[in-house]
């Protein structure tokens, strides 16, 4: 009897250490995810205003109102483009509807800024649609207007086309579960289908909608490759700029408060809006939609508004950049390019596998104790994702660079010893930005498999005598595999596409796929700039894949 009490109170010893465990590492993460937006508050605070005083009587305001634009065209596209298509696809039928529920996902593929290299290289002026039609027609250089790729609608448009997807698979997921009452009711008093879809449908989806507007919203203000290229001045080219043009890092940290200040009230925003609109089905069975199926010139004008966004945002960019890769004098095999590859590998592997594990430790705390804490440091760990990569790679240099200056003196004062940078500048600085920025994505597939697993489950455990670590080991962390093989797949990726804070940060001499098709195209070497491109875009095909077949089972 003695010895089954003791192996309870060992049992239950350890069950705390491990909850304090899981704990500690939590609020370390959320710690770590909250260092960057202090970092930079205390340092634009503390920072000098020269430079800032220049930039905001010459540049700061072209630099809000452009982002603004930015913002609104953005919104407005990928809005009708989303909703549109997800309206036609969900709710009617017409030939390759198939097909195209599908396809319409592709374009998530691309980072913006390799769709702004694919397009420069046919649209600008030596490109091969102008040069084409100078040639049939007879004209001259200025004998013609052609609209500028290299603008803040062209940045729009790149933009629009590859974040579309996010608004359309959540108004997707929205339609599809709606119950037709409510529309059948407003038919039946008269409405047009189209006023159904405007009064009814389309109110009943909105929080899902501005779900998928918002992330596309938070990836705009986060975009530097499309706007560098394009020579548009955004808030984001004004950090970089500071950083290194003028190696101002107050001034910098000035921008970065900025642009996280916007993030943060837009999603603020959004967030409170949409806890104000609620709807509920008010029937006691859930009937579906009954999809129409067009006819005639209607099917055919469904299909192309359907395919365009395909074509111009996956198919025709493949395309140019196979030719361009084909042209270029690039050699993938190189072992030049062999480290690109092997140095893009090394840091989306480490950086999927430490953010994972974070997101992991977050979840399964907030599951052994909910409770205010839990739920703090979950939407700490959350805020990443409004981060802009830059403002993330400001708000942690400058506080280890300090560190690093600091222990520096004290070693050379007391042992006449130079420790040099230890932190600034290494992998594991830049791993941690990454784990900041995307830890919500992590955290969000990791939550949603496990909601799955019955809390019965763990119950059973405990009365089995496993510890909290053993009952994650032994029965959340198997059920939750493809979670999280999802989750480590997104992170990856998204570390493959990351810019901003890769070009900030990386180690001396430590170049990636992502920095070398932007050094090629800030070089005007646009077919070299294809090679690395299309490795990125191979690799961004891989969860693309996945949420196909989802959208595919419905």
């Amino acid at each position: 009897m003695a010895e089954i009490e003791y192996a309870e109170h060992g049992t239950r010893n350890r069950g705390v250490l491990g909850t304090r465990l899981v704990g500690g590492i939590s609020f370390a993460v959320a710690a770590a995810c909250l260092l960057p937006m202090v970092a930079v508050v205390l340092a634009a605070l503390t920072g000098g205003t020269d430079t800032v005083s220049h930039l905001l009587a010459t540049v700061l305001p072209e630099y809000t109102l452009t982002t603004i634009v930015l913002v609104v065209l953005v919104s407005i596209g990928t809005f009708a483009i989303g909703v549109g298509a997800a309206w036609l696809v969900t709710m009617t039928r017409f030939p390759g509807v198939k097909l195209l529920e599908i396809a319409l996902v592709l374009p998530l593929a691309f980072p913006a800024y390799v769709l702004a290299y694919a397009y420069t290289f046919v649209l600008d002026h030596p490109g091969i649609v102008q040069s084409t039609l100078r040639q049939v027609m007879g004209w001259g250089p200025r004998d013609y207007w052609f609209p500028e790729i290299r603008s803040t609608e062209g940045a729009a448009v790149m933009l629009i086309l590859v974040l579309y997807p996010y608004v359309y698979l959540l108004a997707r997921a929205a339609f599809l579960q709606q119950s037709a009452t409510a529309f059948l009711a407003a038919r039946a008093l008269g409405d047009s289908p189209w006023a159904a879809f405007w009064r009814v449908s389309l109110p009943m989806a909105r929080p899902a909608i501005a779900g998928g507007v918002l992330l596309a919203v938070m990836e705009t203000i986060a975009d530097f490759g499309t706007v560098a290229y394009f020579g548009v001045q955004t808030f984001a080219t004004g950090i970089y700029t500071s950083w290194f043009s003028m190696a101002d890092r107050g001034a910098a940290a000035q921008l970065a408060l900025c642009l996280l200040c916007f993030a943060l009230l837009m999603a603020v925003t959004e967030r409170t809006q949409r806890g104000k609109a609620k709807y509920y089905q008010v029937g006691k069975r859930h009937e579906g939609m009954t999809a129409a199926r067009l006819k005639g010139w209607r099917s055919v004008m469904a299909f192309i508004l359907c395919a365009l966004p395909v074509v111009f945002g996956f198919l025709l960019p493949v395309i140019i950049l196979v030719e361009m890769g084909l042209e270029s004098e690039q050699n993938l095999l190189s072992r030049r390019y062999i480290g690109f590859i092997q140095n893009s590998l090394t840091l989306a592997g480490i950086a999927a596998v430490v953010t994972v594990c974070a997101a992991i430790s977050i979840g399964f705390y907030q599951r052994l104790r909910p409770g205010r804490r839990s739920n703090l440091a979950a939407y700490i760990a959350r805020l990443g994702y409004a981060v802009p990569g830059g403002v993330i790679a400001v708000g942690l240099i400058v506080p280890f660079a300090a560190f690093d200056n600091a222990l520096d003196a004290w070693m050379r004062q007391t042992f006449q010893v130079s420790t040099g940078l230890l932190v600034t500048g290494s992998i594991w600085l830049l791993v941690a930005a990454y784990m900041v920025r995307f830890l919500a994505a992590a955290l969000s597939a990791y939550e949603g498999g496990q909601s799955t697993v019955h809390s019965n489950m763990d119950a059973a455990a405990r009365s089995l005598g496993q510890t909290p670590l053993g009952t994650l080991r032994r029965i959340h962390l198997p059920i939750l595999t493809p979670s999280l093989l999802t989750a480590l797949l997104i992170v990856f990726v998204d570390v493959m596409k990351e810019l901003p804070a890769t070009l900030i940060m990386r180690p001396f001499n430590f170049d990636t796929l992502a920095v070398q098709a932007y050094r090629l195209a800030s070089d005007e070497r646009l077919e070299g700039a294809a090679v690395p491109s299309l490795v990125i875009v191979a690799v961004g095909l891989l969860p693309v894949i996945l949420i196909c077949r989802q959208v595919g089972r419905r």
